[in-house]
């Protein structure tokens, strides 16, 4: 398979995960798949083989120098794991929203913008969420 198909199929397996959590949150399968991380599992899958295969060739990149940082998002292989690294990160950090959002009992209405934030631009929606969860807890506090 090329990276190309890879890219592509890591986004088909994602995107849908990003569609149940913004709305269908409570569905038992999307519990299930948040429960057990399949999603991320399959795709650190994935990052694991193209990581291994881009430091087989290249040797260990110096992460602490931004040149050689720069040089390893060169390499189709190496682009292909930075982009699997974050979607699974992000769709992590998207789990972790929803759990909190219910233990807060938070509207899924507030926390779609929140997700979909996160799906599109990783930190922000989690930044967006964080900012969320403060209010909620300090009006809980309050009350």
């Amino acid at each position: 398979m090329t990276p190309t198909q890879v890219f592509s199929i890591a986004g088909m397996i994602t995107t849908p995960m990003w569609i149940l959590m913004i709305f269908f949150p409570k569905w038992k399968v999307t519990n299930y798949l948040i429960s057990f991380k399949i999603v991320p599992i399959i795709l650190s899958f994935i990052y694991t083989i193209y990581i291994i295969n881009t430091i087989s060739i290249n040797g260990m990149p110096d992460y602490g120098n931004l040149d050689s940082v720069m040089k390893l998002f060169t390499e189709e292989n190496a682009v292909l794991a930075g982009w699997v690294h974050y979607l699974v990160f992000d769709l992590i950090i998207g789990m972790w929203i929803l759990n909190a959002s219910k233990k807060l009992n938070i509207h899924q209405l507030i926390i779609a913008p929140c997700l979909f934030a996160t799906f599109m631009f990783g930190p922000v929606g989690f930044l967006l969420f964080f900012i969320i969860k403060i209010i909620k807890q300090n009006k809980l506090q309050c009350s």
